[in-house]
């Protein structure tokens, strides 16, 4: 968890505004210091499994460029606290627009006005990585949910905020899938049987496909649709999953530079951008299951080059290249199979897409699953 409890946040915003006011008084430039949430302060061990912060700290100091940064700090720091008191949550946009509220109410404050919703998440950021808290700690809630999630085995136990239970049993939902809310920790998971393996697939589409063609009828699983970059919240529930049920978890995507990177990096070991987070929001269990290198050859799958005119996959590739000089994931020796991986996409400039799976014989609408299935029983996997 992060360093600052929920209990615990008002006590260091009073200790952090005091220090400000005691500054002030004696005519000392006040300072704050927030971690450093970036690569170069990123730290990452395999036995931890998650990248942590570093030592490095960003201090603002009060002059005439940062006081407009400083002072919207504690005004929104304000505006937070009154939720915790009260008990109240918002998400970031509403948040603008309650600190829009309180200057069209009073207008004193409106040399602290945000120019725009950008620049008032900025500065929740800041607060965050001030107090190294999460943003659901300061009652803060992002408006994304967890990956779309099937299984006919799995049962949830949801904690509300007065204290009632309520209980879903995914198997009871037919072809709805199950979509846990942002802050996961609330939830207590439990199985109708025991749970082989959970499949966290990252197209949506073909999760959904899956599902329709009977994956979880005939396997005692997980299958979750992650769409994309991993939310939080499906960071957040990837975690749980692998801490309560401690079952196998693999990720079944494209293989090209941005998902090895921006997808399946930041599920399996978080992101530097949330260095205070990912103790919470990354599953460090999860495996690679492919589309891998060899798998075009073996199934013969459909693949293409990285297109030289694609400012966007040309940017991957060189975002792969920073990785493995600098990133310290594809550094560590445990991430080797990884790391070869992406320099096999740099050298080959080639990419390949799950749903080529869907191509080995396009008669049988199972063969997807069954490549995955004979995967998962023999290993072959990263």
């Amino acid at each position: 968890m992060s360093q600052a409890k929920d209990t615990e946040i008002p006590k260091l915003s009073r200790e952090l505004c005091n220090r400000l006011l005691t500054d002030l008084e004696r005519a000392k430039r006040p300072v704050l210091y927030a971690t450093k949430c970036s690569l170069d302060n990123s730290i990452y061990n395999h036995k931890v499994g998650f990248l942590t912060p570093g030592p490095k700290k960003v201090a603002t100091e009060l002059n005439v460029s940062s006081v407009k940064k400083m002072s919207g700090a504690i005004f929104m720091l304000e505006i937070l606290l009154r939720n915790i008191d009260s008990g109240a949550v918002n998400t970031k946009r509403e948040l603008y627009y309650i600190s829009k509220g309180e200057i069209k109410h009073n207008s004193s404050l409106k040399p602290l006005d945000f120019g725009d919703q950008e620049e008032s998440d900025e500065i929740i950021d800041f607060i965050c990585e001030m107090l190294e808290c999460y943003r659901e700690e300061l009652n803060c809630y992002a408006n994304d949910r967890g990956g779309q999630t099937y299984s006919q085995q799995l049962v949830v136990t949801e904690t509300l905020p007065d204290g009632d239970k309520a209980v879903v049993d995914l198997s009871k939902l037919g072809t709805t899938p199950f979509q846990p809310k942002n802050r996961p920790q609330n939830l207590k998971l439990s199985a109708r049987k025991k749970i082989d393996f959970c499949l966290v697939v990252e197209s949506e589409g073909t999760a959904n496909t899956l599902v329709a063609n009977g994956f979880t009828k005939r396997h005692n699983c997980i299958l979750m649709g992650a769409q994309g970059v991993p939310s939080n919240a499906v960071r957040g529930w990837c975690k749980l999953i692998q801490d309560q049920l401690s079952v196998p978890l693999y990720f079944f995507g494209d293989l090209d530079a941005y998902t090895m990177q921006n997808i399946y990096r930041t599920l399996k070991a978080g992101s530097a951008a949330s260095l205070i987070r990912n103790s919470d929001y990354s599953a460090p269990d999860v495996k690679f299951l492919g589309v891998l290198p060899e798998d075009i050859k073996k199934y013969d799958l459909n693949d293409y080059p990285v297109k030289e005119n694609d400012a966007q996959e040309v940017r991957a590739l060189k975002k792969a290249q920073d990785a493995l000089k600098n990133d310290p994931f594809f550094q560590d020796k445990k991430n080797k199979g990884l790391t070869q991986i992406l320099n096999w996409l740099m050298t080959n400039k080639r990419r390949c897409e799950q749903q080529a799976y869907f191509t080995v014989d396009p008669r049988d609408p199972t063969m997807p699953e069954k490549i995955i299935v004979d995967k998962i029983k023999n290993g072959r996997y990263v």
